[in-house]
């Protein structure tokens, strides 16, 4: 190992996927075209939602926010690979990393929020549909997300200040393609057991636990009450006006368990960092596709904004046709 002097560790090299050359050229690209797909996909879900008054309801309020999440939290974790490759520059200072393990676990944070928010907001369409715009209101909707990003952000400024306060490191050398938190735990040799122990009790059971839970209690009384529906057509409906957020739900926290829930002495850092490209690559560009692949209301959306693009088109060109015809 490239073992570092405690005073002169300022930085850190992230080794990224692989050294081998033409794997580093296949990363690149793939996550290249997977980035790029994640900001169109959710930049296109988050303008459909601003600008079609059809989507401007609780449900569609939340999903703009899980874009932003899902745009930031992508940009954060994966430019690296692409700086990287680009510039040949795979350093990080020190303070930069942390900063950037606060940003992640901030966001990762807020997005289990939001996706509780959701499914509260399912809920009450299902379990109350009569009094819904009542409950689910503006405000309501505006205060659920705004406390959402702030308890976000607060949970996790405890553990950049912990990481701060690492001072000693083994080597400067870090498995992973960003700065994640458990490469950081597993190259510290300063005294991590409050860190982890916090990581344990707020990160897990109170900052993940909670949100799971209310999403948990959220459907169990959504499935009571479809399965209360009498007619089959009724059931399938009330169950698909759900399905798209329970399936973003159930990929969101399998990819969290695989990566985190487990011990860290029994932590691969080689393998961990495959978990850790799905969960900040992958499980983004699946938002928009599910959301637009099975939402019937968005394809609509799509087909109406396409249709009125295409009109605008034609009657731009008829008119220019006029035009040119009484010129002449």
């Amino acid at each position: 190992m490239d073992h570092t002097n405690v005073s002169t560790t300022t930085y850190f090299i992230i080794t990224g996927i692989s050294d081998e050359p033409l794997l580093r050229c296949f990363v690149f690209f793939l996550v290249l075209v997977i980035y790029l797909l994640t900001l169109g996909g959710n930049i296109s879900i988050f303008l459909l939602v601003c600008l079609d008054h059809h989507l401007h309801t609780p449900m569609y309020f939340f999903l703009a926010n899980l874009s932003i999440l899902d745009i930031s939290c992508s940009t954060i974790t994966l430019h690296k690979i692409l700086i990287s490759f680009i510039s040949g520059d795979n350093t990080v200072s020190v303070v930069g990393c942390l900063v950037q393990i606060f940003a992640f676990l901030s966001l990762t944070c807020d997005e289990l929020l939001v996706l509780a928010a959701m499914s509260y907001d399912r809920y009450v369409a299902i379990c109350n549909p009569l009094h819904y715009h009542r409950v689910m209101d503006s405000k309501l909707c505006v205060l659920l997300a705004s406390l959402c990003w702030v308890c976000g952000f607060i949970e996790s400024i405890p553990t950049l200040m912990e990481l701060f306060k690492l001072t000693c490191y083994e080597s400067n050398k870090m498995d992973h393609f960003f700065c994640d938190i458990i490469p950081v735990l597993k190259l510290s040799c300063s005294d991590s057991s409050f860190l982890q122990l916090y990581i344990l009790i707020v990160g897990t059971f109170i900052g993940g636990s909670t949100p799971f839970a209310l999403t948990f209690i959220s459907y169990i009384f959504i499935i009571i009450a479809i399965l209360s529906i009498r007619s089959s057509s009724g059931r399938h409906k009330a169950f698909y006006t759900c399905s798209s957020h329970l399936t973003v739900v159930i990929c969101f926290y399998a990819s969290l368990v695989f990566q985190y829930l487990r011990p860290m002495s029994s932590i691969n850092l080689g393998s961990n960092k495959y978990f850790s490209l799905f969960n900040t690559a992958v499980v983004p560009i699946l938002n928009p596709l599910i959301y637009s692949l099975k939402n019937k209301d968005v394809k609509a959306t799509i087909r109406r904004r396409m249709r009125t693009g295409l009109s605008t088109k034609t009657q731009g060109y008829n008119g220019n046709t006029e035009i040119n015809k009484t010129r002449s």
